[in-house]
């Protein structure tokens, strides 16, 4: 009999030998491809490679990041959805130790009015789970990955919120300076409309431009507000996600700003290691890899050892006091057999939902490219477009002093004079929201390559 047990069990599990399988990434990734060719370079150093800190120079951004670290909500609900998953990792590996508890027990019985009688039992017992078809096994693993899936989001929720700081930061600074250059816009215009009003009163102009002028003004006045009523806001909602009460923020010029002039991607594949979201999708494939594991390990019998130890008064015919010694040992087998259809119908969902952890992580690979690439490509073209607004911006300041000395030197008015400023402010506007689109393209581009991390 023992021998034939003994080759039910190697049987058994030879034939269960898959359950033990870890989990391998999938070579399927369409990994080299991701990156455009105009985008693609050898080398292996990237943006990502760099702290947040050095990349993010100045000394005001710096702090709101550290607060924004500290502080904000969803990081800290990420970090105790860590500290859960790492629970329950915990409870995984104590599976693998026996349940011991303490069963005491009495009774207090009486027969026909007769004297009662006492007895107790006091007895310790054990059960023990024998993980011989693998199901405490793949229970870690699956353990360990949500713990990874876990960490992985909570550097996820780090990288966004250190991009939107950022970001937010330096449309701060965008918004400064086009107040700025609204206010001086505004000067100009109060300039127009006192020298319109002059040469309508020496008749070299009409009631017509007198008004149309008056109304550009207003309108210049209108922005003016415009652009108080967003700097207010948007310091408000930076407030917000710093854990903070909305008040004024501190911080610098768009002017002193510094990034590097070359930004690398790197390899494609350093998207894997580096995307914490990427990262997650794949953690929550491997969790469904071992889900399929247990669905599998399901249809083998379960082995339990369960054994007793203490004291008692009821060994005998005789009650003695004090009690004897009681002991007991129990092995027990159980073949699932009625429920096979069960298992079954839960081992194909086990396997659809293995198959979209799949398509998901593959999805996320390749969200995670196309963002790479809109983020170099913004900044690409940002760069190109600050460039012409710096020539436009040169050309223009030509122009005003052009203007100025024939003003002096010639019969032009001031009013020519005056748009020439007006025409330079514009495009210093544009030149603002220029390099605000650059910075905002490295930002993108460090968040797109998994930077931030730590």
């Amino acid at each position: 009999m023992k021998k034939i047990m003994i080759c039910l069990f190697l049987s058994v599990g030879l034939s269960s030998c898959h359950v033990y399988q870890t989990y391998k990434r999938p070579d399927s990734l369409p990994v080299d491809s991701l990156y455009r060719q105009s985008v693609a370079t050898g080398d292996t150093i990237s943006l990502a490679s760099l702290s947040w800190k050095e990349l993010f120079t100045d000394s005001c951004l710096q702090q709101l990041i550290e607060t924004g670290i500290r502080n904000n909500t969803d990081l800290n609900v990420a970090r105790l959805k860590v500290k859960e998953a790492e629970a329950l990792l915990m409870s995984s590996k104590l599976a693998y130790l026996p349940s011991i508890s303490l069963t005491p027990q009495g009774t207090l019985s009486s027969v026909a009015g007769a004297k009662p009688s006492r007895s107790y039992n006091l007895a310790t017992s054990a059960d023990w789970e024998l993980d011989i078809f693998g199901k405490l096994t793949n229970a870690k693993r699956g353990a360990k990955a949500f713990y990874e899936q876990s960490e992985a989001y909570r550097q996820a929720v780090q990288t966004q919120l250190i991009a939107t700081v950022a970001n937010s930061y330096y449309t701060l600074l965008m918004l400064d300076k086009q107040l700025d250059i609204t206010r001086r816009t505004a000067e100009i215009w109060d300039e127009n409309l006192r020298v319109m009003k002059a040469l309508k009163k020496a008749g070299q102009a009409t009631e017509m431009a007198v008004a149309q002028t008056e109304a550009s003004k207003f309108s210049v006045d209108g922005s003016i507000l415009s652009l108080e009523q967003q700097i207010s806001e948007m310091e408000n909602s930076l407030s917000t996600l710093l854990g903070m009460i909305p008040s004024s923020i501190d911080r610098s010029v768009l002017d002193g700003q510094s990034f590097p002039e070359k930004l690398a991607a790197g390899v494609p594949l350093q998207l894997l290691q580096r995307r914490p979201d990427v990262r997650q999708k794949e953690a929550g494939l491997a969790e469904a890899f071992y889900a399929t594991n247990q669905a599998h390990a399901a249809f083998y019998p379960s082995v339990m050892l369960s054994g007793s130890a203490g004291w008692t008064n009821l060994a005998g015919g005789v009650i003695t006091n004090p009690g004897q010694w009681l002991l007991s040992a129990v092995g027990s087998l159980v073949q699932p057999f009625f429920n096979r259809g069960r298992n079954i119908a839960n081992l194909r969902v086990a396997k659809a939902q293995q198959e979209e952890a799949l398509l998901t992580f593959r999805q996320s690979l390749l969200d995670a490219g196309a963002e790479v690439n809109d983020a170099l490509g913004q900044w690409q073209t940002a760069r190109k477009r600050l460039r012409i607004s710096e020539q436009q911006i040169s050309s223009l300041q030509s122009a005003v002093q052009s203007s100025e000395l024939l003003m002096r030197y010639s019969s032009q008015n001031y009013l020519e004079v005056l748009t020439a400023r007006q025409t330079l402010l514009q495009a210093e506007l544009s030149a603002a929201a220029n390099r605000f689109d650059e910075i905002q393209g490295v930002i993108n581009l460090y968040h797109a390559l998994g930077g931030g991390v730590e």
